[in-house]
C-alpha cells in the first residue's frame, strides 16, 4: 500500500512524509508540466483575464474572443485547481486524523477529495447559470462566470505553489491551516469585490447582496467541509 511505512535496516519505522510519497510527488510534478505547458501557450491570455477581473472593464465577455486552443487549456487548469484542492484537503485531513493513512491508501483519499471538489466546483456553475437565467441578463451572467472561472485559474497555481511548500518544509497542521484559511478568505474577498462591482450600484442593494453571497458562498463551503468530515470519521471508525 502506498500509505504503508518503509523501514530502516535495524527495523525502525520511518515516520511517513509528504515528500515520500510516491503519489504526492508524481502529482506535484504532473501540475507542475500542465501549468508550464499552459503558460507557454496561454499566458497572454490568462494575463488579460486577471487585468480585466481587477479593472472591471465593460465590454463583451472575453470567452467569446478565446481561440479552442485557449479554452482547452483553461479547461485542464481547471481539472488542475480541482486536484490541487483535493491535495490540499488531503494534506490537511491526514495532519488533523493520521488514522486516515492506516485506513485507506493515499491515492484513493487524494482521488476522492479531487473528485468531490470537481463535483462542487461543476454544482456551482449549474447554480450560477440558473440564478443567471432568473435574475440577470445573459452578459451579465457570463461575466460573472468567467470572472469565477478567473479565480479558479489563479487559485490552482496558489494550491500549488503552497503545496510545495507545505511538503518539502513539512509544515504543522497549524501552519497549513493558517495557509487554506487565508487562501479562502482572499479568494471570497475577491468574489465580493466583483459581486459589488457587477451587481451593486447603493448601499440598500449591499445589505441584500452580503446576505445573498453567504448564502451561496460561505454556507455550501462550510457544508462540504462538514460533509468531509463526516466521511473521515467513517473512513478511521470502519476501516
Amino acid at each position: 500500500m502506498m500509505n504503508s511505512l518503509p523501514a530502516l535496516a535495524g527495523g525502525m519505522p520511518i515516520s511517513y512524509t509528504f515528500y515520500m510519497d510516491e503519489v504526492v510527488t508524481a502529482l506535484l510534478l504532473g501540475c507542475f508540466f500542465l501549468s508550464a505547458y499552459v503558460l507557454s501557450r496561454s499566458r497572454n491570455y490568462l494575463v488579460q483575464l486577471g487585468r480585466d477581473f481587477l479593472l472591471h472593464r465593460e465590454r463583451a465577455s472575453i470567452f467569446s474572443e478565446a481561440t479552442g486552443g485557449d479554452m482547452r487549456h483553461l479547461l485542464l487548469l481547471i481539472g488542475q485547481t480541482c486536484v490541487l484542492m483535493g491535495l490540499f484537503l488531503f494534506f490537511g485531513f491526514s495532519l488533523a486524523q493520521p488514522a486516515l493513512l492506516a485506513a485507506q491508501p493515499v491515492w484513493k483519499l487524494v482521488g476522492v477529495y479531487a473528485g468531490v471538489c470537481a463535483g462542487y466546483v461543476f454544482a456551482k456553475w449549474l447554480l450560477y447559470l440558473f440564478l443567471g437565467w432568473i435574475f440577470l441578463d445573459k452578459g451579465m451572467t457570463e461575466r460573472w462566470i468567467e470572472a469565477y472561472s478567473t479565480l479558479l485559474y489563479y487559485l490552482g497555481f496558489a494550491l500549488f505553489l503552497s503545496a510545495l511548500f507545505i511538503v518539502y518544509f513539512n509544515l504543522r497542521l497549524e501552519i497549513v491551516a493558517i495557509i487554506g484559511f487565508l487562501l479562502f478568505l482572499f479568494l471570497k474577498m475577491l468574489a465580493f469585490y466583483k459581486w459589488l462591482k457587477l451587481f451593486c450600484s447603493n448601499l440598500y442593494g449591499s445589505i441584500f447582496l452580503i446576505l445573498y453571497f453567504c448564502a451561496v458562498e460561505i454556507i455550501p463551503c462550510l457544508m462540504l467541509y462538514r460533509g468531509l468530515v463526516q466521511l473521515n470519521d467513517y473512513w478511521t471508525i470502519n476501516y
